[in-house]
């Protein structure tokens, strides 16, 4: 969607020095740049190189120049956040015709203004869906999910029933929402297992991205909780009963047991384990591959942790220098 240099400064609070009716049209970066391209430089040493590109303008931080020059700047003391929220400005389409696929199945729900349901969708009764939220193609969205306003739910994702979204959620191809959580009660006498109740539901705040592929269980009698603003990776999965704070950062092949709690603004890496019962506390940060056995708690806000049990990465560090020497002995 095409914006003027002056409509971007405005929605990004930038500082404009340059043209304002020029246009730009999409982002890009510096090796790709072309005409009609926006670029960010958040670093001096990149300044002269992005100026002397195609692009048309940039998006730099508070060591560029107040002077107008040979390329209009907005400049920002976050570059990399408004270079963000400018290209989301510019791939909104601004369609405002949306409709019902006809081969959408639409029950006795509660449809909002201006929604996209896409082919072959499914939408089960009690259904509530907000404004401006498009449903992609063959989606199953269970029988009493609500939805709020402009959420995007990519194809083939599945919402079991009972399952809450709050607003401007983003929901990826392949996710899986409100399922049954993996819980047993084993008969001592026969050895079977027998599954415990999953009778819960699956909350999700506002603002939360969750990555394609990943699945989230309902509680097994309560709820499983994912706080605003988080951000969960492809193939990430969350077993039932877990509450996850706001603004946590989850990256791929995460595993999260049941009953486990990440407060606010933990970071956790790639692969990393995190077994029943865990309390990861406000701010901590778990290296790629980490392990968090059963009933631990990680306390350490800044602090990164690694290895199997997680450790202060100083202190696994300290034990790796320990083993390489006395290997050598």
């Amino acid at each position: 969607m095409k914006q003027t240099l002056r409509e971007l400064a405005d929605k990004l609070g930038c500082l404009l020095i340059g043209e304002a009716t020029v246009t730009v049209t999409h982002v890009s970066s510096l090796k790709s740049a072309n005409p009609g391209s926006l670029l960010f430089v958040d670093d001096a040493r990149h300044l002269d190189a992005a100026i002397a590109s195609s692009a048309t303008a940039l998006i730099a931080g508070d060591f560029a120049p107040r002077t107008q020059g040979a390329k209009p700047l907005l400049i920002s003391s976050q570059p990399r956040l408004a270079f963000a929220r400018a290209a989301k400005l510019l791939r909104d389409t601004g369609k405002q015709s949306r409709s019902i696929h006809p081969s959408a199945i639409v029950d006795a729900a509660v449809i909002g203004g201006n929604v996209d349901i896409g082919p072959r969708a499914l939408i089960s009764e009690g259904v509530r869906i907000g404004d401006g939220c498009t449903i992609g193609a063959a989606c199953i969205i269970g029988e009493g999910v609500e939805i709020g306003s402009h959420c995007r739910i990519d194809a083939n994702v599945t919402i079991y029933s009972g399952t809450i979204l709050g607003h401007r959620v983003f929901v990826q191809a392949g996710a899986v929402l409100g399922s049954e959580g993996f819980g047993y009660v084993r008969d001592e006498q026969t050895g079977r297992y027998e599954q415990f109740p999953q009778v819960g539901r699956l909350v999700i705040e506002d603002d939360v991205e969750i990555g394609a592929n990943s699945t989230i269980d309902r509680g097994a009698l309560d709820e499983t909780r994912i706080g605003h603003g988080t951000k969960i990776d492809n193939l990430v999965h969350i077993g039932h009963n877990v509450q996850i704070g706001h603004d946590v950062v989850i990256a791929a092949q995460t595993g999260i047991s049941g009953s486990a709690v990440i407060e606010d603004n933990v970071i956790v890496g790639g692969q990393v384990g995190i077994a029943d019962h865990v309390r990861i506390e406000e701010g901590a940060i778990l290296g790629a591959q980490s392990g968090i056995p059963t009933k631990k708690v990680i306390r350490g806000k800044g602090v990164v942790f690694w290895g199997t049990p997680a450790r202060p990465i100083r202190e696994y560090l300290k034990e790796l220098a320990f083993l390489s020497r006395a290997a050598k002995e």
